[in-house]
């Protein structure tokens, strides 16, 4: 968890979700080679809405276009705004070198959130690949601060290799925190790693839940959610407890383009969050 000092300021809410409202980055920490993390602030008095877990923002970059990124932290009082990016494409690399004062466009929040109220009083399986732990990471952070509304809770986080591990504070911090079965398994280990190799679903043998009384939450590679949701549902728990973030193309963020359809589906404004039961058919086909 990464800490910032927070000022007193009066901001006016904007909710039109076509103009951008400009932040400018507050802090950058480095989370592994591809990977950083940004906190950013209003450049004026004006912000976006509070977002929730599992929402995200389109960040505009100048001159160049929109890429949607989820929150990655509810720890930091609105209208602090947490991201974490990687390094991949055009817009991503130019926000991956963003520099603190830099400024940078903001709309939303969009989409779908974690219905955590579904996960009162049941067992929760977290399972996160690669950079999907960020989306999930506010997530964990209200089942950690609420731990007492909710029964076991297991995190099963698959990554690429031990370099390529996200957010190492925190996942320190969860793995040794008694109240939450926190496993993490790598494709590839280097010398001295002594934790789990395999794929993300081998680690359900360590986890403790009652499928009947289960809600289960994914995000990563959409070929890990595809076979981690069948896991699931071999394991007894109800197609309608499991819950998907789903990433297509997306330009307009609210269902006018059609960049991201899906189906029948808009993943900007019908997701980017679904129930299994809603895209089970969208996803058993490869390629779709």
């Amino acid at each position: 968890m990464y800490t910032i000092e927070t000022k007193e300021k009066n901001f006016k809410t904007l909710k039109n979700p076509w103009i951008p409202i400009i932040y400018r980055v507050k802090e950058k920490f480095q989370e592994n080679e591809l990977n950083i993390t940004f906190i950013l602030e209003p450049d004026s008095d004006k912000c976006i809405p509070e977002m929730k877990p599992g929402q995200f923002n389109m960040l505009y970059a100048f001159g160049l276009g929109e890429i949607p990124i989820s929150v990655s932290s509810l720890e930091y009082e609105h209208p602090y705004l947490c991201h974490t990016i990687q390094g991949v494409g055009a817009i991503s690399n130019y926000c991956y070198k963003l520099k603190i004062g830099d400024r940078i466009g903001v709309r939303g929040p969009f989409g779908t959130s974690w219905p955590v109220d579904m996960a009162e009083g049941k067992d929760v399986i977290i399972i996160a690949g690669g950079v999907g732990l960020a989306p999930l990471r506010p997530l964990i952070e209200i089942l950690g601060n609420e731990r007492f509304k909710y029964k076991r809770v297991n995190v099963l986080y698959g990554s690429r290799d031990p370099h390529s591990i996200l957010f190492h504070t925190d996942v320190i911090s969860w793995q040794s925190d008694p109240l939450i079965n926190f496993q993490v398994t790598v494709d590839h280990c280097q010398k001295g790693w002594r934790g789990n190799v395999g794929v993300v679903t081998s680690l359900l043998n360590l986890a403790s839940f009652n499928p009947a009384e289960t809600v289960a939450y994914l995000c990563g590679p959409e070929v890990m959610m595809r076979f981690s949701a069948y896991a699931l549902l071999d394991a007894g728990i109800d197609p309608s407890n499991i819950y998907l973030s789903m990433e297509r193309n997306m330009k307009c963020a609210i269902g006018q383009c059609g960049h991201c359809q899906w189906g029948s589906n808009f993943v900007c404004k019908d997701g980017a969050v679904f129930n299994y039961r809603q895209i089970q058919k969208e996803l058993s086909i490869k390629e779709l």
